[in-house]
């Protein structure tokens, strides 16, 4: 199969595939690419967030009422609720209905703020997916050759 021309492999895991055809204009092809590095960095929060309570549980002795990710959700709907880091002064969740509600309204709040730009002065001049600074405080994007190599380290990971 030939590779397509807008397919230049110039952006973190381009490898010329393409199918149907669906980043031939560039506006799209930069939309698309901007919404999967952030749903590969949620995905890759989620999978830390999946195994981070079952090895405080196992490695620090930290008592979670289920620490296993695919059962802790249904916690919800025992007697008492859901404590989250078992810790019942932290966030104590009893209705799923409302924790929904609060779960849609925080997201939508942080997801305008980020489709909006971020608001005035927030990281102008700053790349909108990698944009370093202050947010890299560990330096990992200084040398580009890292930089380049940790791009598409990050979304070989996120589509898993």
């Amino acid at each position: 199969a030939d590779t397509p021309a807008y397919l230049s492999g110039e952006f973190p895991g381009d490898y010329g595939w393409d199918t149907a055809g669906l980043s031939a204009d560039p506006e799209t092809f930069k939309k698309y690419r901007e919404l999967e590095v952030i749903h590969a960095r949620w995905a890759l929060l989620g999978a830390l967030g999946i195994v981070t309570p079952e090895l405080l549980q196992k490695y620090a002795g930290i008592q979670f009422g289920e620490s296993v990710w695919f059962k802790a959700g249904a916690q919800i709907f025992q007697d008492g609720g859901l404590n989250y880091l078992g810790n019942e002064s932290l966030v104590h969740a009893q209705s799923i209905i409302a924790t929904l509600a609060v779960q849609v309204i925080l997201m939508g709040q942080a997801e305008a703020y980020r489709a909006n730009g971020g608001g005035p002065g927030f990281a102008e001049g700053l790349d909108s997916l990698y944009p370093g600074e202050v947010f890299d405080p560990l330096g990992l994007g200084d040398d580009p050759e890292t930089l380049a190599e940790l791009k598409v380290k990050e979304i070989k990971n996120g589509r898993l």
